[in-house]
């Protein structure tokens, strides 16, 4: 999913472009968008393999920060009726922490092997 989903915001093709760009006030969109696809890109890839899920782990670890803030910065965009009722823009955010969940969930299996 990390993988897919940052891929499309690489050449400006993801439906959730205007959300994260939303979200990013000093950064211009049409560079954050992007950047935040590489981003993405690596925490799928380091998931498929064993040795790099403790890479995932922090880079994942930042990027759980970015997927919080549109429920802070931009809650008219998210809430139909705070705290329960979710846009479709609030349901996408939603998903994003259960998948980022999900990894988190899976980066805590690794044990120091040493």
């Amino acid at each position: 999913m990390f993988t897919w989903l940052g891929g499309l915001k690489i050449p400006g093709v993801s439906p959730a472009a205007d959300l994260v760009a939303s979200t990013a006030y000093p950064v211009p969109p049409e560079m954050f968008v992007p950047v935040l696809g590489v981003w993405e890109d690596p925490i799928g890839l380091c998931l498929l393999h064993r040795p790099l899920i403790r890479v995932e782990f922090l880079l994942l670890a930042i990027q759980l920060l970015g997927t919080f803030l549109p429920l802070v910065v931009i809650p008219k965009v998210v809430y139909v009726i705070f705290p329960y009722a979710l846009t479709v823009e609030g349901q996408y955010i939603v998903r994003n922490l259960v998948i980022i969940a999900a990894a988190l969930v899976i980066g805590g299996t690794v044990r120091d092997e040493s």
